[in-house]
């Protein structure tokens, strides 16, 4: 299924103007939390990306290489109206580090993308993890079945969702909700 882009661009505006220490591994768990959060308790996802399996954590696939084109070339990136990506490095071991940072308000015309449900998430997750750390968050996203019963760049179904105890769905509701679409 493709993202839909004013959706994508809803989130990250949501995201960067609401959290702390937001880079690219943060961004990518919040995005993770929020779809699985939404389809452990309503069954569906909110972005339908596909997930992977890596070091970090589970990532969205199309996600993740939309936020690496943007931190190669911003200016011709189409997100670079709603998030600019500020790079430096790290003094001590010369890491570079990426913060992501809105252009602009999130608005009235930006909630219009999303249901109730996935507004509620969003607001949930992003209280939950306002003030963590990229290390914080990524600790979180380990302890999930979705991370914990895939392997290294293994595809992450998002039927593992209902092994987690927090799941209010099971396996073959979200097959049956997934295949509706």
């Amino acid at each position: 299924m493709r993202i839909n882009i004013n959706k994508l661009k809803s989130i990250l505006l949501y995201f960067s103007s609401n959290t702390k220490h937001l880079g690219k591994v943060k961004l990518m768990k919040l995005i993770y939390f929020l779809d699985f959060i939404h389809l452990k308790n309503y069954g569906t996802p909110v972005t339908y990306d596909v997930y992977t399996n890596l070091k970090h954590g589970p990532i969205p696939s199309t996600i993740k290489n939309m936020i690496d084109d943007a931190v190669e070339d911003m200016k011709h990136s189409n997100l670079s109206d709603v998030i600019n990506i500020e790079t430096w490095r790290k003094r001590r071991t010369g890491e570079v580090m990426y913060k992501i940072v809105p252009n602009r308000e999130f608005t009235e015309n930006d909630k219009k993308y999303f249901s109730e449900t996935e507004l509620e998430i969003l607001e949930k997750v992003t209280k939950r993890f306002k003030d963590s750390t990229a290390d914080q968050i990524e600790d979180a996203s380990h302890k999930e079945s979705p991370w914990k019963e895939t392997k290294y760049l293994d595809p992450i179904p998002y039927t593992l969702a209902a092994k987690d105890p927090d799941s209010k769905v099971s396996e073959r509701e979200i097959e049956l909700l997934l295949k509706s679409l």
